[in-house]
């Protein structure tokens, strides 16, 4: 077996593939790892079959969907998720041929509803039903305490006590654990009463994920997050550095505009000398009006350089082609000293 673990602060994803063929699944993929994925891949000489996700993640954004769009791979989860992008749908038992590797999933509610384990020869990959020294969750949504308790102790603790155990979440640094290990330390597992163990899970008052609604909403529809939109926006868009633009202000040159996307009483406070105010909730209605030249060449910018990222990437697909974003926003020019006119 080829074997890499990806960390993503706290959030693991796992690359897994066969030696003998080259093909491999990459599990629980995180979207800002997307192109280390495929360089591990490459330089493994792997090429990913399958891509899939244990649950519906809450606290982390998935790749999945992008990442199957862009290998021609399925998105696989279990029946029960409500991701539409999830073209391979798993019941219980089901396996997934690897090459010569056999992944069997394993349905483990109570994390989610949609929980599943992924059985892989010497180890197993546990998502959020169990963590080193943990479990998952029960409180978020289709979270349920009698649903883990059952696929705790009704099925994951019952496999061999020498398999690996690769969770999708570990925050001290450990690489896995094993079943035995598990069942012998892990605290929670400790209340091996039904009533206990629901009791304790469900008075463990834990905080939400910094971002859950976000993450939840992506996750389940296959939307984008913002900083997706934003990654998107800064692909296409060139940037012009702060010192270049003050040094351009000395010329003045005719063909240069400079656009303050910010809301009115922002640009009232202070703005870059001679910017003109187009905020960016109005730009598509009034930029006919406001800018009837397409060969003039623009610079948004915002106060903190994103919504002016957002702003330029939508003004060069509406054909202002030499149109850049300021690299930093309001508050660093003003900051690093640079004038402001008010």
């Amino acid at each position: 077996m080829i074997f890499e673990q990806i960390a993503t602060g706290g959030c693991q994803s796992y690359l897994v593939g066969c030696s003998d063929t080259l093909s491999a699944a990459l599990i629980d993929p995180e979207i800002s790892q997307i192109d280390r994925y495929k360089g591990l891949a490459s330089r493994n000489g792997l090429h990913i079959r399958y891509v899939i996700d244990t649950h519906t993640h809450a606290d982390h954004f998935s790749a999945a969907k992008q990442l199957a769009q862009t290998l021609n791979a399925p998105a696989v989860m279990h029946a029960a998720s409500p991701a539409p992008f999830a073209s391979l749908r798993l019941e219980d038992d089901d396996l997934l041929l690897v090459g010569k590797l056999r992944i069997r999933a394993l349905h483990t509610p109570g994390h989610t509803r949609d929980s599943i384990c992924l059985l892989v020869e010497d180890r197993v990959f546990t998502g959020d039903t169990l963590l080193i020294g943990g479990t998952g969750r029960t409180d978020l949504p289709t979270g349920d305490p009698d649903q883990l308790y059952d696929s705790l102790f009704g099925k994951l603790l019952g496999l061999d006590p020498a398999l690996l155990v690769f969770p999708a979440h570990e925050y001290k640094g450990r690489s896995h654990s094993t079943i035995g290990a598990e069942i012998a330390d892990n605290p929670r597992l400790q209340k091996r009463e039904r009533c206990d163990f629901t009791r304790m899970m469900s008075e463990l008052n834990l905080a939400a994920p910094t971002h859950l609604t976000e993450a939840l909403r992506t996750n389940m529809t296959g939307g984008k997050s913002v900083s997706q939109l934003l990654s998107e926006a800064s692909a296409e868009v060139p940037f012009l550095a702060m010192s270049e633009l003050e040094r351009r202000l000395s010329g003045r040159p005719n063909d240069l505009l400079i656009l303050d996307v910010r809301e009115e009483a922002a640009f009232r406070a202070g703005h870059i000398p001679g910017a003109r105010h187009l905020p960016r909730g109005q730009l598509e209605l009034r930029v006919n009006d406001e800018i009837p030249d397409p060969t003039l060449r623009i610079v948004t910018y915002c106060e903190f350089g994103k919504i002016s990222t957002l702003a330029a990437a939508t003004l060069r697909q509406l054909g202002f082609v030499r149109t850049v974003a300021l690299d930093g926003g309001m508050k660093t020019w003003r900051d690093q000293g640079y004038p402001v006119e008010v």
